[in-house]
């Protein structure tokens, strides 16, 4: 008889929007999936709807928070070989001479410190696999209003490749770039003219967080071994 290993997946920021569809899918393949929110209520909510997850209440710039989950898994499950990072903010929309400082350097520390910090816990902690970094379009090409959120997300473009480098051949690092995804997160960019958003897109429509998990979690398999370093631009069209 085979003896079959479950493969362990952590998603930072995994209660909704990619998060969330990420979880669903690596759980649906049989996958160990834990998830992380800084809010009890939310994680408590989505554990309650679907029993199969776990998940940890930890902020994505808490540094000892990273290190207790990580090593947490590996004491449950003796193994984590995928590390998403997903949680992301931008309570900083404006111009950046404009914003206040708390909140560009609230958004750079949860976006770009944020999966720095859970690299480096889980690496640590005996990640064996790969580590997928959510990026964002905003990362390759400015936009109005969103210098702050696009700025970081430009340095963790980097970091992917960095990391890729410094961690290879053990561990693959790969990061995902989406353009406007009907999320909470990018509410302020479709809710107020959806077709106008959706027109900035060669396929003349948003992304569903669906679309990106399944990304990630090919990204994620064993089809996808000679890929690191990579950032994959998934966007409808958007950067053409």
């Amino acid at each position: 008889m085979t003896n079959f290993k479950m493969k362990t997946v952590l998603i930072t920021g995994g209660t909704r929007g990619i998060g969330l569809a990420s979880a669903l899918n690596f759980s649906e393949h049989d996958w160990n999936v834990y998830i992380t929110s800084r809010k009890e209520e939310n994680l408590s909510e989505v554990l309650s709807s679907n029993p199969k997850l776990k998940g940890f209440v930890a902020n994505a710039d808490d540094e000892q928070a990273a290190k207790a989950t990580c090593e947490k898994i590996i004491e449950e499950t003796n193994s984590l070989d995928v590390l998403i990072n997903n949680a992301g903010t931008n309570p900083s929309g404006g111009n950046i001479l404009d914003v206040e400082i708390s909140r560009i350097k609230k958004t750079w520390d949860v976006n770009l410190l944020g999966p720095l910090l859970w690299t480096r816990a889980a690496v640590k902690a005996g990640l064996t696999k790969s580590i997928i970094n959510v990026c964002s379009v905003g990362g390759i090409k400015p936009a109005p209003y969103m210098g702050a959120y696009n700025i970081s997300k430009a340095g963790l473009i980097h970091m992917t490749k960095q990391l890729a480098m410094e961690l290879a051949p053990d561990i693959r690092v790969n990061g995902v770039a989406p353009a406007v995804v009907k999320t909470k997160l990018s509410q302020m960019l479709w809710e107020d003219n959806e077709k106008a958003s959706a027109d900035l897109h060669a396929l003349k429509k948003l992304g569903t967080p669906e679309d990106i998990s399944n990304l990630m979690f090919f990204l994620s398999s064993e089809e996808a071994s000679w890929i690191t370093g990579e950032i994959i631009t998934i966007d409808g069209g958007y950067l053409l």
